[in-house]
């Protein structure tokens, strides 16, 4: 899911949202751009499921911060947001679920075997959600879906696994 090989569009708005970020943040030479995917039927058939860069920091403990800080900005009712940190080569390096005013962090792989494992799981929980779509129950497919990209989350590139793991440990 956060893998896309499409570009990253920068945009002042997310889903209508205004960012909480400076305009200082959209700097492109800032190596880790906080992201938040667009799965809504109307970005993927408009071909606009590319990420969307809601801000650029220098560090990853700023660009974690930052995700922290548009979760604290968030309704208390708000659906629960997917954002991805990516570096300037647009490789994941972590990601997460934004919602009640908190980031739950997916932790990262270990290694590629751990990686085929979560990649089997989330594509046996997309057909879970095909079913239960077809069976009419949307509200556990939505679940499902939302599950599977959380899986997806967990794909880190193998550059930034150790780094984004040893950053979790020393954010908790």
């Amino acid at each position: 899911m956060f893998d896309l090989p499409l570009p990253i569009h920068s945009t002042a708005y997310a889903r209508g949202v205004t960012p909480h970020f400076p305009t200082s943040d959209a700097d492109p030479n800032r190596p880790f751009a906080l992201t938040l995917s667009r799965r809504a039927p109307a970005d993927l058939m408009s071909g606009r499921a590319a990420p969307l860069v809601l801000a650029r920091f220098a560090t990853l403990v700023e660009a974690m911060q930052g995700a922290i800080d548009d979760a604290e900005g968030m309704a208390p009712d708000a659906t629960p947001q997917l954002l991805a940190i990516l570096d300037r080569d647009e490789r994941l390096v972590l990601a997460g679920a934004a919602g009640d005013h908190a980031v739950a962090w997916c932790q990262p792989v270990t290694s590629a075997a751990e990686a085929l494992g979560v990649v089997t799981e989330a594509i046996q929980l997309r057909g879970q959600a095909g079913r239960a779509a077809a069976l009419g129950e949307p509200d556990l497919a939505i679940r499902l879906r939302h599950r599977a990209d959380l899986l997806d989350g967990r794909l880190v590139d193998p550059l930034w696994r150790t780094l984004a793991a040893r950053a979790l440990q020393v954010a908790a």
